[in-house]
C-alpha cells in the first residue's frame, strides 16, 4: 500500500507561479532549496522567502518549467 498523502517532488531550479502577487509585482519564482522547507527567489526583484513544505504547496498554482 503506497503512502495516500504524496508530496511533489520540487526540485532546486524549478519555477512556478504563485496564487498571491509579491508586494513588487511578481508572481514568478525560482526554487533555490527543496526539502522540508522550500527556498525561493522572486524572479521580479531577487527577494528571497523561505516556507514550509505545506504553505508553499497550497500557494502554488501552476509550475512554469521542471528542473533539467
Amino acid at each position: 500500500m503506497g503512502n495516500p498523502f504524496e508530496l511533489y517532488p520540487f526540485q532546486a531550479g524549478e519555477r512556478v507561479k504563485t496564487r498571491k502577487a509579491h508586494p513588487c509585482g511578481g508572481t514568478a519564482w525560482e526554487v533555490v532549496r527543496a526539502g522540508e522547507d522550500i527556498r525561493i527567489r522572486c524572479e521580479t526583484c531577487g527577494h528571497y522567502v523561505s516556507l514550509g513544505r505545506r504553505d508553499f504547496e497550497k500557494s502554488v498554482k501552476e509550475i512554469l518549467k521542471k528542473a533539467p
